[in-house]
């Protein structure tokens, strides 16, 4: 036997393996529970957090928006959390009180 025999049901085989890792990879991508897509994030209370800390408790986003801009253009790094309680302005504790400082404005005479 030689391959030359095989070589009418070799291009018919490559291509139903090529489609069963085709449909293999596509499963396992939008499998139920473990998707690779993003998922919309869910609120929770500011302690559900980690280690950040509420530097702000803005009414709106856009406030808070504004207030997260003005702490990362002074080098802090904050996150805006859409918490159950509303949108919190977060750092870590470290500069938690920087943060607090820049957010209050400058000191008035």
């Amino acid at each position: 036997m030689t391959w030359g025999s095989y070589h009418y049901a070799l291009g018919p085989t490559i291509a139903l393996v090529a489609v069963a890792v085709l449909v293999l990879l596509l499963r396992w991508t939008f499998s139920h529970g473990r998707s690779l897509v993003e998922r919309r994030p869910q609120r929770g209370t500011s302690e559900e957090y980690g280690l950040l800390e509420v530097v702000s408790s803005p009414s709106t986003f856009v406030e808070a928006e504004v207030q997260r801009q003005t702490l990362l253009a002074a080098g802090i790094r904050a996150t805006l959390a859409p918490t159950t309680e509303g949108p919190r302005v977060m750092v870590f504790p470290k500069e938690a009180g920087l943060a607090r400082q820049v957010l209050a404005g400058p000191p008035r005479p």
